[in-house]
């Protein structure tokens, strides 16, 4: 069950981080950044977002019972 949970984590933080490089590659997101000089609230939350789940995903992979 723990490898299950894992693989979910995984492909949720990989559609995630995919996600969050499509917000941050919009033409609205873009427009933000040349004005503020930052980019959008939204894609840096998807990006930790995912980031987080594809390191529990990989942690629940390779810890835990055999």
């Amino acid at each position: 069950m723990k490898k299950v949970i894992g693989v979910v984590c995984l492909v949720g933080g990989v559609g995630l981080l995919v996600w969050g490089r499509n917000i941050s590659q919009s033409i609205g997101s873009q427009v933000v950044h040349v004005f503020t000089g930052s980019p959008a609230e939204r894609a840096i939350y998807a990006y930790t977002a995912g980031t987080v789940l594809l390191l529990g995903g990989l942690f629940c992979l390779f810890t835990g019972k055999k």
